[in-house]
């Protein structure tokens, strides 16, 4: 289907896909045509090719080979890890047969970056809680629960900008609810007991309390 949409598919396989290599062998003068040749053992790269090293000492074999159960030929990323004499791996693959094996293992790893964006938006901005079932409806509901996950990850980054690093920012959506609960209760016993706001704001312990309960990074 997502071919079909003029797309092409990254994922990753299981250790017992059932695959098949393509035959390049002598083809016989009569009949149909040879097109696959033996089962792909995944437990044995032997008949991949060899790409490089990649960190932590993985390495990177690729094949095109057949997926019987996708009905098309594939490209495998095939990560291979040997660590105190033994052996696991890890096999990718994509429906483009011409992409290049490093690309494609590091569009996979990209991945989990995605994941994570639809995982705080269905927990904490409503991105799953629409009712509506016009898809303009839809479309600007979901619009509105990643745009407010944005604007909390660029209030975070706004805080931060003094700070002389070059790491990413580590953001966590639950600490980031967290710490704007903190400001309101804060603000609220201020006004509530008439207190000097720039007193309590200037106060030491005034960031603590609002880091009370967030995730430690």
């Amino acid at each position: 289907g997502v071919v079909q949409l003029g797309f092409q598919s990254i994922g990753r396989l299981r250790s017992d896909a059932n695959l098949k290599f393509l035959y390049d062998g002598p083809q016989k003068r009569r009949g149909n045509r040879r097109r696959y040749g033996d089962k792909v053992n995944l437990a044995d790269p032997s008949r991949f090719t060899f790409v490089e090293t990649l960190e932590n000492g993985v390495s990177l074999y690729t094949a095109v080979v057949w997926s019987v159960s996708l009905k098309r030929r594939i490209r495998l990323a095939y990560l291979l890890k040997e660590q105190d004499g033994r052996q696991s791996y890890v096999v990718l693959f994509s429906t483009d047969i011409d992409i290049d094996p490093i690309h494609l293992y590091r569009c996979y790893a990209a991945r989990f970056q995605i994941e994570f964006i639809f995982r705080d938006a269905r927990q904490f901005t409503g991105l799953a809680d629409c009712q509506a079932r016009s898809p303009e409806a839809l479309d600007s509901h979901v619009n509105a629960s990643l745009m407010a996950l944005n604007l909390a990850k660029a209030a975070l980054q706004s805080t931060q900008s003094g700070a002389e690093s070059a790491e990413p920012v580590s953001f966590s959506m639950a600490s980031f609810k967290r710490q704007a609960l903190n400001q309101h209760l804060l603000d609220l016993f201020t006004a509530m007991f008439d207190l000097e706001p720039t007193l309590i704001k200037s106060h030491p312990n005034y960031q603590s309390l609002l880091n009370y309960g967030a995730i430690a990074a």
